[in-house]
């Protein structure tokens, strides 16, 4: 009988117990999915800038949709880099505190300042247990991967667009004629109502192939590295224009071929490096000069 009255009530402990988890509120959806920073969106934002305690500081604003570098000087940004500085505004944190100790977490001297028009976020020291690191915002703190400072925080160069062209550029010709292998023939390649034209009276170009030449080495080029470029007006490079659809043209200097490609663009300071076998395609059209 004792057996029996012992089974009855691990019965009804497991039938309370199979009750209470049943009957048993669903934690706050905040706690399962973590606590979101902001409520902030990134094609919000039209200013950025980037802050440091001992280094000049790096500014961006958006202008006709697309970022580009004010300070401390102006150049087309790299939209990627900029949206991964911004994409701080969709995180997560799986902790939260009250931000009302900022020496505690390192933030009374923060490391890096992101300001975004008038919203601010403070990066603090790295937990040395799980290798994140204090953010602040407005009046909390979170945890969150070193990431984010991290991209804030790459060299300055690398947040230059590594595009020759920009975005708002839209091709329609090409003048390789004070190019050394195309000096003699006075090379100027066009798109005319979407037919490519060759000033070479013996080129026979393909014009799918012609098509993909443009796509590849210059509407989607991408440079390994970019730096500032400074003319030198005693020195006399080899050259070449490229024509655009609004009429202007973009003058590049050839400053080097081998073992890389180098091209200054002097309008905008800037000198971008090819690899030799992509520079050696972007300056030879695909035109099948015939003899």
């Amino acid at each position: 009988r004792s057996r029996w009255l012992i089974n009855l009530v691990l019965l009804v402990l497991v039938a309370a117990l199979g009750t209470f988890v049943y009957m048993r509120p669903e934690p706050a959806q905040q706690k399962q999915n973590g606590y979101e920073l902001s409520t902030l969106k990134l094609a919000s934002f039209s200013k950025l800038s980037i802050e440091f305690p001992a280094k000049a500081s790096v500014a961006f604003e958006k202008i006709d949709g697309h970022w580009f570098i004010t300070q401390p000087y102006k150049a087309r940004a790299d939209q990627v880099a900029v949206q991964r500085v911004l994409s701080i505004v969709a995180a997560t944190s799986a902790d939260k505190f009250p931000a009302t100790d900022l020496g505690r977490f390192g933030l009374d001297n923060p490391k890096l300042k992101l300001r975004m028009d008038n919203e601010t976020f403070l990066f603090g020291t790295i937990n040395p247990v799980s290798g994140d690191q204090y953010v602040a915002y407005k009046d909390a703190v979170y945890l969150l991967p070193a990431s984010y400072s991290e991209s804030a925080s790459i060299q300055l160069v690398e947040f230059i667009d590594k595009s020759p062209i920009k975005p708002t550029e839209k091709i329609v010709g090409f003048d390789f004629s004070h190019l050394e292998q195309w000096e003699a023939i006075r090379l100027h390649v066009d798109l005319v109502d979407g037919k490519w034209k060759i000033s070479a009276a013996n080129a026979k170009p393909n014009q799918n192939e012609m098509n993909e030449w443009l796509d590849v080495a210059w509407a989607h080029a991408s440079a390994n590295a970019v730096e500032p470029y400074t003319p030198d007006r005693r020195a006399a490079f080899p050259s070449f224009e490229i024509k655009m659809k609004d009429g202007t043209k973009v003058h590049f200097d050839k400053l080097q071929e081998s073992p890389e490609l180098l091209l200054g663009r002097p309008d905008e300071g800037l000198t971008y490096h090819f690899p030799s076998d992509m520079g050696f395609s972007m300056l030879n059209p695909p035109i099948n000069l015939t003899k």
